[in-house]
């Protein structure tokens, strides 16, 4: 992110499947980088489709669905060529299924892209779980992963694309999204804000 410029929270559409998820998550992890953080962001969520070369301006980008992701061939380029460029997209299965629809197509299309084996499990002491607060034992678990909706496991890991030592496309089979899908003024009945770990995910983004 250029000195001088605000953080703008990316969310990418696609044509496949269903891009328009949480739609108050957003405005919540904002909240949160205004609340734990000095870094400026615009306080607006924007909308990019993927197809378009818009999505080059911007450090963080969104995407999450339920259903089939399919990219056509201007999104797959464009894809590919965000993130060799330094971009990071940070993918997250609102199914919470590793086994799910959206979860197999996706992964099948970074393996077209990337190749089979660039999609890999990052290990829990990764720099990502250090990057703002400390979570020593990995990715923080939902409630949703146990909620008899999806493959009813905790997945203890995410996985990611890395491209010269950084993380560049995250992937989480969790379901942050509807983690974090909340009006933000609620945090303060909560015992620990859920939304701690999005800080880390935005500044490790920001800062790799």
């Amino acid at each position: 992110m250029a000195q001088g410029t605000k953080f703008t929270f990316t969310r990418l559409s696609y044509h496949s499947g269903d891009w328009d998820t949480d739609q108050r998550m957003p405005s919540n992890l904002l909240n949160s980088l205004v609340e734990y953080t000095t870094i400026p962001i615009d306080p607006h969520e924007k909308v990019i489709p993927l197809s378009s070369d818009d999505i080059f301006n911007y450090p963080f980008c969104y995407l999450s669905g339920h259903k089939l992701v399919q990219f056509d061939a201007k999104e797959k380029a464009n894809f590919k060529k965000y993130v060799q460029n330094g971009g990071f997209v940070f993918v997250d299965d609102c199914n919470h299924d590793i086994d799910g629809l959206f979860a197999k197509s996706f992964e099948a299309q970074m393996a077209a892209l990337f190749g089979p084996a660039a999609l890999k499990k990052i290990p829990n002491n990764h720099k990502l779980y250090h990057s703002f607060f400390s979570f020593d034992k990995g990715p923080p678990t939902t409630s949703f992963e146990l909620n008899g909706w999806g493959d009813d496991l905790v997945h203890d890991y995410l996985k990611a694309i890395e491209i010269n030592g950084r993380i560049a496309v995250l992937y989480s089979s969790k379901d942050y999204g509807c983690e974090w899908d909340y009006d933000f003024r609620n945090k303060r009945f909560m015992a620990e804000d859920n939304t701690k770990f999005g800080v880390n995910i935005i500044v490790y983004a920001l800062n790799s």
